[in-house]
């Protein structure tokens, strides 16, 4: 077999090297180089020695563990102290199919096993690695660290974007210059988090959203992380992403074995609105799974803004009916109708229904929703439970904790220690019951706070396994309940929207904050990983409940149209105008929402106060955009927008759809104008939704 091992697909191309006792390396990571050949290019990247640097050049490598004398380990382990200067050489090449390559090193010294798995999807391009360790020796082997791959990285890669924020103010960018040494974030939160998105974009000084170079990567993992970018003082720049782990969290004993979670990485040479396609196109087809592929996705109803604790089986059928009249698809009833649940305080790990609110059961509720048309959700939080609740006072010891360490309170909770099979089995049975006794056909799966001290009875750090039985509990249910079931990764908002959860659930609740201005930058910000399919995105009430601002029924409604649409208000509080308002942005949804959900999601480049983005259907024969007015105007025009994503060659009828007091008729232009030329918008007010619709003609 060759030296070299050669991956290729959606115009990416990975050259490995990895000849049997050296060890293995990437020559080549990025677009394709026609008419190039491996051996070629790891010729073009010798360099020569160094004065004052070893008289061999350090050459990156896999993991580049501390043995091979490289700065920036992406492996960290001992032996009691010992054997931790790992040096691993290729033993054995799997060659499984033209876009997957495996291959398997060996540690001499501590003689640990790593195997590297390489795929390059054929259609996107989009590279999935990731490494597993095994220790086939007696003696243990104790992992401190490990990256999915140390990833080099072309070099014209000079500024990067990390996704940060906070509860109801997630998937905020921000955008920095590279420079010497090294780019760090962690999460330490227990879950993927709300100020540490495990994701990345990078891209050259002149890289924008329809051309240069670019690229983005991503962790698919729902606890702590790790992710790096360091920049060598001998001008070699490169990516590590991997779990955080714990001190003690991965011991290897005999025949043990540690997997990373997967790094998924995507570039291109046409900027940064191309790599978030193959994303999109990535997660659609490889992470989504279950009934949500099949089907539209139902426009939603939840009850907790509406209602919050104050159940009243009567409150809820007249807000079910006026949902229905509307246009709702699904009814969500949220937190609340369990045990002693009448605030946050209590009641929560009581997974049974609250007799003093419902002494008949939900069973009425659940059967008027079918009734009227649509599917009934249910609000869980299996992960926790507050201390004053029968669970708890029953099983003090069911909690994560840390010995000798005070217990941190947030929201009146305290984590379940998910590992333990008595907790597990207890949450799978309650759960199924449930849902099974009430043909709830939508479970909103949340978890409301981080975990501070994941320390298990015996006092060993968990949050690896824990997360691990996490995704176990989820399958179970799953497997007990029918398969219509769909599950909402909601987590305070968006603090679990990892792909690695996506493929056990099948949305994301974007932020609690229903705020239609944040909106934009919260939706922005997490359509950069995430589709629209997947992203929740509801119409909050007329003063927002976090934000206290108050906005037009046209702004929040149009707002809504572009993602999962949603709605969590209470009705009755809606005058009848707006209330047509609402059921007419719920009707453009579901005439577009085929387009919005599989087309090709662009984002506009505009001004700092307008947000604009939208969806091409793939032949470019239809397009949907929302451009949102969001300040004043820094001069006495609006500007004028570029639209993106058309065809140059056709000619698009276009019309303004939303709002419908800003619809004129529809006219015709060229794409090419469309997007050369641009738009003049119209003088409006701030916090105005524009949606306009284009289709080509024949």
């Amino acid at each position: 077999m060759s030296e070299f091992l050669t991956l290729t697909g959606g115009g990416t191309q990975l050259i490995l090297s990895a000849r049997i006792g050296d060890r293995p390396s990437i020559v080549h990571w990025g677009p394709e180089i026609a008419g190039s050949s491996p051996v070629e290019l790891h010729t073009l990247s010798a360099r020569t020695h160094a004065p004052g640097g070893p008289e061999v050049p350090i050459t990156p490598s896999l993991l580049n563990p501390i043995g091979t004398g490289h700065p920036s380990p992406g492996i960290l382990l001992h032996s009691a102290g010992k054997e931790w200067a790992a040096d691993f050489r290729v033993e054995e090449i799997e060659d499984v199919s033209p876009s997957h390559k495996v291959i398997i090193s060996r540690d001499t010294v501590s003689g640990l096993r790593a195997i590297h798995s390489f795929v390059v999807d054929t259609e996107t391009g989009v590279l999935t690695a990731f490494t597993r360790l095994e220790n086939p020796g007696p003696q243990a082997i104790a992992i401190e660290s490990c990256a999915a791959l140390c990833l080099p990285l072309d070099p014209r890669l000079t500024r990067l974007t990390g996704f940060t924020g906070r509860w109801a103010g997630e998937f905020q960018t921000e955008t920095i210059s590279r420079f010497a040494g090294s780019y760090l974030r962690e999460n330490r939160a227990g879950r993927t988090s709300h100020d540490c998105y495990p994701g990345l974009y990078m891209g050259t000084d002149t890289a924008a959203e329809r051309h240069g170079l670019a690229a983005a990567f991503h962790l698919g993992w729902s606890g702590n992380h790790r992710l790096r970018v360091d920049s060598g003082s001998d001008g070699k720049v490169s990516l590590q992403m991997g779990e955080l782990l714990l001190p003690g969290e991965i011991i290897l004993g005999q025949n043990d074995h540690y997997t990373t979670p997967d790094l998924f990485a995507a570039i291109s040479a046409d900027g940064y609105g191309d790599v978030t396609r193959r994303l999109h196109e990535y997660c659609r087809s490889n992470i989504r799974t279950g009934i949500a592929r099949k089907r539209p996705r139902p426009v939603h109803f939840n009850t907790w803004e509406a209602v919050y604790f104050d159940h009243s089986p009567e409150k809820l059928l007249s807000l079910a009916q006026q949902a229905a009249e509307i246009g709702a698809e699904r009814f969500v009833l949220d937190d609340g109708w369990f045990g002693a649940r009448r605030s946050d305080r209590a009641g929560l790990g009581d997974w049974v229904v609250s007799a003093d609110v419902y002494p008949d059961g939900l069973g009425r509720i659940a059967n008027r929703v079918r009734e009227l048309g649509m599917e009934f959700g249910l609000w869980f939080e299996p992960e926790m439970v507050n201390p004053d609740s029968d669970l708890y006072r029953a099983h003090p010891d069911w909690v994560l904790q840390a010995d000798g360490a005070e217990p941190i309170a947030s929201r009146h909770q305290l984590p379940l220690d998910l590992t333990r099979s008595d907790v597990f089995n207890y949450l799978a049975e309650r759960i199924t019951s449930i849902v099974n006794e009430y043909g709830v056909g939508y479970i909103k799966w949340d978890m409301n706070r981080d975990i501070h001290h994941p320390g298990d009875s015996q006092g060993r750090a968990a949050v690896h396994r824990q997360t691990n039985a996490l995704y176990r509990l989820i399958g179970d249910i799953r497997a007990q309940c029918p398969d219509n079931l769909e599950i909402e990764s909601c987590s305070s908002g968006g603090a679990r929207a990892d792909w690695e959860i996506l493929r056990r659930t099948d949305r994301v609740w974007t932020s609690d904050n229903n705020d239609a201005r944040a909106r934009y930058s919260i939706m922005r910000g997490a359509a950069h990983f995430l589709p629209l399919s997947m992203l929740g995105n509801h119409v909050g009430p007329a003063k927002c409940h976090i934000t206290g601002r108050r906005f037009e029924m046209h702004f929040r409604a149009g707002t809504a149209v572009l993602g999962h649409m949603g709605m969590e208000l209470d009705l009755d509080q809606e005058t009848p105008a707006d209330r047509e308002i609402l059921a007419a942005a719920i009707a453009v949804h579901k005439q577009h929402r085929t387009l919005i959900h599989d087309g090709d999601y662009h984002r506009l480049e505009t001004p700092s106060h307008i947000s604009g983005a939208g969806a091409v259907s793939r032949n470019a024969s239809e397009a949907l955009f929302q451009i949102a007015v969001l300040d004043q105007h820094p001069t006495t025009h609006p500007p004028v927008v570029q639209f993106a994503g058309l065809d140059p060659d056709r000619c698009y009828r276009m019309e303004c759809v939303w709002p419908e007091q800003l619809a004129g008729p529809a006219s015709t232009f060229a794409g090419s104008a469309l997007m050369q030329y641009g738009l003049q918008l119209p003088q409006c007010w701030p916090d105005t939704c524009l949606i306009y619709h284009l289709e080509a003609q024949t």
